[in-house]
């Protein structure tokens, strides 16, 4: 199975091992397993120990809590090529938050004693496993200075342009939104209703047409000026 996965390649682009040597993704790769979850399936609980860490092959899992008040706060969203599980993994501390799939999905788990012994052979893997790390950490500080430091609008602004930094000019774009709106809002730290509002507004203001999960972008350089 793992032949027929090229487990190997999907490890070599995972951001943590980006600058491992084929020999230590090979050796990673036999404490590599598929897990194939239906949409709606639990991988782990919040207070759950880590086994490892997790790729997304393909579909959609959605990190969160429940709040106090009994909430959903999502905390993020992982597509494909995406990992996540790693922090806990180091620190050998149970999970802070609850994984689940959106969609239909696989994933790799990259068992944490695989990882661990590679680490005890090796120093410049760890070297490099820690570069990985320090990258996550930068992304996690763009997220809390987006939640401390924008505005709403901004904030559904830089969601809906997250992919579309490469293109130039005015160029029209359709969006299709991953899931659905009220997973979304909380992973912006938004309300349903707020982030809906904001919608509308953009819509108003001319700088996108919504069609369901559909978000038409009429002008990407107004609506970057408009974050």
């Amino acid at each position: 199975m793992k032949q027929d996965l090229k487990v190997e390649s999907f490890l070599a682009n995972v951001p943590l091992l980006k600058e491992a040597s084929a020999e230590e993704i090979a050796r990673i790769a036999q404490g590599t397993r598929a897990l194939h979850l239906a949409r709606g399936e639990t991988l782990f609980h919040k207070g759950d120990m880590p086994q490892g860490f997790y790729l997304v092959v393909y579909g959609q899992v959605k990190l969160a809590f429940i709040s106090p008040q009994g909430a959903d706060k999502v905390v993020e969203l992982i597509g494909p090529g995406m990992t996540f599980g790693e922090a806990v993994m180091f620190l050998d501390l149970p999970h802070v938050v609850y994984a689940q799939t959106l969609t239909d999905s696989m994933l790799l788990q990259i068992s944490s004693a695989a990882v661990f012994q590679e680490l005890e052979l090796n120093a410049k893997f760890a070297r490099k496993m820690l570069g990985g790390l320090s990258r996550r950490l930068h992304g996690i500080v763009s997220d809390v200075e987006a939640y401390c430091m924008h505005s709403g609008a901004q904030r559904v602004i830089g969601y809906l342009l997250r992919d579309a930094e490469q293109l130039d000019g005015g160029k029209e774009l359709d969006i299709e939104l991953s899931t659905n709106k009220g997973v979304i809002a909380s992973r912006l730290n938004l309300t349903p209703q707020h982030f809906s509002r904001i919608l509308h507004e953009l819509s108003e203001a001319g700088l996108v047409q919504v069609n369901g999960r559909t978000v038409h972008i009429t002008d990407l350089n107004k609506l970057r000026e408009a974050s």
